[in-house]
């Protein structure tokens, strides 16, 4: 049977989503190496006034990034809590996940090189 819609249900869900953000900060250092990150291009963005579609680039690198570092972290605290002992296949699993963050950090390095060079050099009058 389906459940009727209720604002109240919708947001005790953003409560728990705003939980879990705050867990990411607290409990994981990388997620608050991310979160500058996220804070220095954002800053960098205004000020260098990025066009709009630039700023979607942007977006979805820094999406791909806290979305792959939330998932790694969950999947981590799940897998440590089921099997606290030594697992070749947990460990496994860890590593990929590890692998997806690393992947999406160097992704979203390099769209922020091809958005935000180009304009330093400008503003600093490296290339000509």
């Amino acid at each position: 049977m389906k459940k009727k819609f209720s604002l109240k249900a919708r947001l005790l869900s953003c409560r728990h989503a705003l939980a879990g953000l705050k867990t990411l900060i607290v409990e994981e250092h990388n997620a608050r190496l991310h979160l500058a990150a996220v804070i220095l291009v954002t800053i960098l963005g205004i000020v260098l006034k990025i066009s709009l579609m630039e700023w979607l680039f942007v977006a979805l690198a820094v999406g791909m990034v806290v979305v792959t570092e939330a998932v790694n972290s969950a999947v981590e605290n799940l897998a440590d809590h089921v099997s606290p002992e030594e697992n070749e296949l947990i460990k496994k699993t860890k590593d990929i996940l590890a692998f997806a963050v690393f992947f999406a950090a160097g992704v979203s390095v390099f769209i922020g090189g091809v958005i935000f060079l180009p304009k330093l050099a400008g503003v600093l009058n490296l290339w000509s």
